[in-house]
């Protein structure tokens, strides 16, 4: 088992090309003896994205605070907190923060096969 204060764990700037000012705590993994699926907080600064991209494995959000949008192909869907979102494997996708506030949000994702 694990408790563990969002804080006490480190973020870790995500550097892939297209990703502007965005921070993720990996806050259960298969390091933590998770088999199935990582929980991870995002943190976005006002202006920031995360990359335009599509991969697999399907995502689960749900979104704490600020505002931003969702991009998909051909799609722009404005998230608030209190919104739950699922993106498909294989469907493009970019989360932006549109405010002037931190965009945060926790993202569930199975561990890649």
């Amino acid at each position: 088992m694990k408790v563990v204060n969002f804080n006490k764990i480190k973020g870790e700037e995500v550097s892939d090309p297209g990703a502007k000012d965005v921070t993720v705590r990996w806050l259960i993994s298969k390091n933590d003896g998770a088999p199935n699926f990582a929980m991870r907080l995002f943190e976005i600064k006002p202006g920031g994205f995360t990359p335009y991209h599509q991969h697999q494995w399907e995502h689960e959000v749900f979104i704490l605070k600020g505002d931003g949008s969702l991009v998909t192909e051909g799609k722009a869907s404005p998230l608030k907190p209190g919104d739950a979102v699922f993106v498909p494997g294989g469907e493009n996708h970019q989360f932006k923060n549109v405010s002037e506030e931190d965009l945060i949000f926790l993202c569930l994702i199975p561990h890649k096969v």
